[in-house]
């Protein structure tokens, strides 16, 4: 395991300086090559924006965390997603791409939806803040995807299981985080 500071992907996040992500995420990935890792994978859902820029020149293969939640997403029978996650990650192809790959639908959060859910996550979830209004929240985002539609939503960011699951949400959850970890375990185990 190896990451760079929240602070350095934060920077580059701001600037919209995706090539600056992939860059902090190829040294990682050439450190955990020359430790032995087999595989890599990264439990954050908006910096796989930049995988894209550095893909071709990692050492090693990634478990690309939107291709595994979209697999457990056709597994389980969903057919439309809702989409929730940080600002930077709603806006982007990298769900969507992977959710019509196999044939999904999928439902983004509207402009202002986006802005407080963002809020919420970087201003209160990161530093452990956790208030009954964003739930409150949540429920009113998910509710309204259901409304329009969705049969389950995605919990596409580290912090929204921390107050988000089956047993508040309007939808049935997929937590890519833990898909992810799931999928990564898998693959660690797997004869060779």
């Amino acid at each position: 395991m190896h990451t760079h500071s929240l602070a350095d992907y934060m920077s580059c996040l701001y600037r919209d300086d995706w090539q600056g992500v992939g860059e902090l995420m190829l040294a990682s990935a050439e450190k955990l090559a020359r430790i032995g890792a087999d595989f890599l994978i990264c439990p954050d859902n908006t910096i796989h924006q930049a995988l894209p820029h550095i893909e071709g020149r990692s050492p090693l293969p990634w478990l690309h965390i939107a291709e595994v939640a979209a697999g457990e997403a056709a597994a389980r029978g969903f057919r439309r997603l809702g989409l929730t996650g940080t600002r930077w990650l709603v806006e982007s192809e990298v769900y969507p791409q992977k959710l019509q790959a196999r044939g999904l639908d999928y439902l983004r959060p509207t402009a202002a939806e986006r802005e407080e859910t963002n809020r919420i996550i970087v201003d209160e979830l990161v530093y452990g803040v956790f208030k009954p209004e964003a739930v409150e929240s949540f429920q009113r985002v998910i509710g309204r995807m259901q409304a329009e539609g969705c049969d389950a939503v995605l919990l596409a960011c580290t912090e929204i299981p921390l107050i988000m699951n089956d047993g508040n949400s309007p939808l049935p959850t997929l937590d890519t985080t833990r898909l992810l970890a799931r999928a990564a375990l898998r693959r660690a185990v797997e004869p060779v």
